[in-house]
């Protein structure tokens, strides 16, 4: 059997079987969440990693260096407000073609650093290599309270909410590679969405303070990152697409395919979490930004997402979301 066989997650459920549960007492969570999360000492810490790889993630056509910076630990600050956590240290690999230019690494770090400076988090060390194309990859340690959000602790009866508007990552790069023309505050708008993406951590810190369980960053796509949450939990989902945040300039430019880019979009780093309704009506009040009830967890179809139109008949969508393997 080969990799793409199997697919990304597919790959990484066996990757758990093959590393099995620790057997130590400190440790709380591994594979299979958004992050791993131990006990040390005084605190709970929070590990998690991510890669952005040229061609795969990225093309330099498009991204500038230093939005690569941004982008690159954002992804994994993600990470940690998924759990509820606080970003603390950082370290960063880089793979580079020999060619590269030192003002480009130059322009990275500043992207890096930028981003560093807006969430308190030390960058502290890595390792730099010589590679085919370009790689960056960061680690992340961050820490938490003894209550943290996971994928398993949604339970039927809650709703489903989502922080922010979804797609716009979606309809950045949409725009950007198929190089559309739009005025300049919608191009800007658009990639700042993609590459600039603005982690959730006071947000997931408030949500752990009112009670919240159950939580997960969209990364992969609403629809496919709901589905992990529903196998981890053992649940079903509905959603409504008619109640869906989509931005206004989204809608604008991509009328037709709105809908498709916020439930299967990915990279909006935008947090879905269940609770109950008093609870997430409190919660509002506590956000700045905006939080939107899509759905209800149900105890019917496990693992399954079922989606359904303004008229409450069930669309048949492909529920994809990104795997990579399957591309």
């Amino acid at each position: 059997m080969k990799v793409w066989e199997l697919g990304e997650f597919g790959l990484i459920d066996l990757i758990a079987e093959l590393v099995g549960k620790s057997s130590r007492d400190e440790f709380i969570m591994g594979i299979g969440d958004d992050a791993s999360v131990w006990r040390a000492d005084s605190a709970v810490q929070i590990g998690t990693t991510d890669v952005l790889i040229q061609d795969v993630h990225f093309t330099l056509d498009i991204a500038s260096w230093r939005d690569l910076g941004w982008k690159a630990l954002a992804i994994n600050i993600s990470d940690i407000a998924a759990m509820g956590g606080k970003p603390g240290y950082a370290l960063v690999s880089l793979g580079l073609p020999p060619e590269t230019e030192l003002d480009s690494v130059v322009e990275l770090y500043r992207g890096l650093m930028e981003i560093a400076a807006t969430y308190d988090v030390e960058v502290c060390g890595g390792n730099v290599s010589r590679a085919p194309v370009v790689i960056i990859n960061l680690s992340l340690i961050g820490e938490s309270s003894e209550n943290i959000l996971t994928r398993s602790a949604a339970l039927p009866g809650d709703q489903i909410a989502v922080t922010g508007y979804l797609g716009q990552s979606a309809a950045g790069l949409r725009a950007l590679r198929s190089g559309l023309q739009f005025d300049d505050r919608t191009i800007a708008f658009f990639r700042e969405a993609h590459f600039r993406p603005f982690p959730r951590v006071a947000e997931g810190r408030i949500l752990v303070e009112n009670g919240v369980k159950a939580a997960i960053d969209l990364s992969d796509g609403l629809a496919a990152d709901l589905t992990h949450v529903c196998k981890a939990s053992n649940v079903g989902a509905y959603v409504w697409v008619d109640r869906l945040p989509i931005h206004p300039l989204v809608k604008a430019a991509f009328t037709e395919e709105s809908s498709g880019l916020a439930i299967s979009g990915g990279e909006d780093y935008e947090l879905l979490f269940t609770a109950k309704g008093e609870v997430i009506d409190r919660i509002k009040e506590l956000i700045s930004i905006p939080v939107t009830v899509i759905g209800e967890i149900v105890s019917d179809k496990p693992g399954q997402v079922t989606l359904y139109d303004e008229q409450g008949k069930v669309i048949d969508w492909a529920l994809g979301g990104w795997d990579h393997f399957r591309r």
